[in-house]
């Protein structure tokens, strides 16, 4: 019988149909790679310079001394332009075979560009780099304060464009407290509660009263303008000696840790706002994806519905957490008034908080994501003013576009295709 079952033919087993799958290749970032390659061999090769370029990395005050590094910039001029075209073609070559580009790789370029472009320009100078990395965190501060109030505002479904209005409501109202009362500490409370207010009117008109977000966001940066700017001229302008002459915070010095090269001045030699900064990076990324406040948030900005459905008042959830973004915003805007500048002037904001709500583009809303974002644009800020000072040959109307020419830049050539939160931007009603 088995002999016999041995030998009848078997039958074919159906071939199982897989689904295609169809390969998106996304050539953004070679032909972005490759464009900057050109530049860098066109401006750093072709037309290079000659000269010494000298970096210096210490401070007076570090715990030992760096010596200052020499730099051939026609040599730099030639290598350097050389190796991001091979990383530009390499870029290419893993796009043409479904690869993706890594990210380390990506940054590889960016530094290296980065690099030519200070030898180039500093040719026979010296570069502070201690002191260029130094004024990038703090012009990065603001930034990233109202980074993290825009990432916790659209990750629960509230599109924050008022944060330039919550920056400058806590640099004005800071000055104002910290100049009455003489304490700073209170006037860093009084810009999370102006920050606070001025998200409560975004909350309040975009979850209660379902008006357009971007609208709301927008008439709230007019309005914070334009109140702030009356008031300055009325009544800080005429009383500066008491109402805009604001006590700063002074730098804490880490014991050690600030005596480290490089990084104890640009990390451990700082106030007290920029040490709140780094916790609030720490706090509210390990909240979003490691709490249940934070699985709650997300929900609300993903399906507000299936939140809904499981208990959770999506509404409320939206408003509160959209009052906290804007606490948060308002401790970068005391960074003007008690940290950085001093006195408040009129829009001394000048635009930070579209620029921190770019970062939150740019960084794929992610904090931590978001903060080094916010960390590339007050490098690219400082760098415009550092290359000024040492007098660079690149003219002075293109150092002031620099920052913006690198927000944009990174959030439509570096940033890749962005998804934002899904129910971002949408009102929710309870059905």
């Amino acid at each position: 019988m088995s002999v016999l079952a041995s030998n009848l033919p078997t039958p074919k087993m159906p071939a199982v149909l897989v689904p295609a799958v169809a390969v998106v290749r996304s050539w953004k970032t070679p032909i972005v790679l490759g464009v900057f390659a050109v530049i860098a061999v066109v401006l750093f090769l072709i037309f290079g310079r000659s000269g010494t370029s000298r970096l210096a990395l210490s401070t007076p005050s570090d715990f030992f001394q760096i010596p200052v590094i020499p730099v051939n910039t026609r040599l730099a001029g030639i290598i350097v332009p050389l190796l991001l075209v091979v990383i530009a073609v390499v870029a290419a070559v893993l796009v043409s075979r479904a690869r993706k580009v890594p990210l380390w790789l990506v940054a590889v370029f960016a530094v290296l560009f980065l690099f030519v472009f200070l030898v180039w320009s500093s040719a026979g100078q010296t570069i502070p780099i201690a002191g260029l990395l130094v004024g990038a965190v703090g012009v990065s501060v603001p930034l990233i304060f109202g980074a993290l109030g825009g990432v916790i505002s659209e990750r629960v479904g509230v599109v924050n464009v008022a944060i330039e209005g919550q920056l400058l409501a806590g640099a004005f109202v800071s000055a104002l407290v910290a100049s009455i009362t003489r304490q700073p500490l209170l006037g860093l409370l009084a810009a999370m509660v102006a920050g606070t207010l001025v998200s409560f009117v975004l909350a309040a008109f975009s979850i209660k009263y379902l008006v357009d977000q971007v609208i709301v966001g927008v008439v709230l940066n007019v309005l914070v303008t334009g109140l702030t700017s009356f008031l300055y001229s009325t009544l800080l302008s005429p009383n500066t000696e008491t109402l805009n002459s604001p006590p700063r915070f002074q730098r804490i010095q880490i014991p050690l840790l600030s005596e480290i090269p490089v990084i104890g001045p640009v990390l451990f030699r700082q106030t007290i706002i920029v040490y709140l900064m780094y916790i609030a990076v720490f706090a509210v990324w390990y909240g979003l994806f490691h709490t249940r406040w934070g699985l709650r948030l997300r929900s609300s900005g993903e399906h507000p519905q299936a939140a809904d459905t499981v208990g959770i008042n999506v509404n409320r959830t939206r408003f509160w957490n959209v009052s906290l973004a804007g606490a948060i915003a308002g401790l970068g805007g005391a960074y003007f008034t008690l940290g950085s500048v001093g006195g408040f002037t009129k829009e001394m904001t000048a635009g930070a908080g579209f620029i921190a709500l770019a970062a939150v583009i740019f960084g794929r809303w992610d904090p931590i994501r978001a903060t080094l974002a916010a960390l590339l644009f007050g490098f690219a800020t400082n760098l415009q003013s550092v290359l000024g000072i040492i007098g660079s040959p690149i003219p002075s109307e293109f150092l002031l576009m620099l920052p913006y020419l690198i927000t944009i830049f990174a959030v439509a050539g570096l940033g890749g295709r962005v998804q934002p939160p899904a129910a971002s931007g949408k009102a929710y009603e309870k059905p």
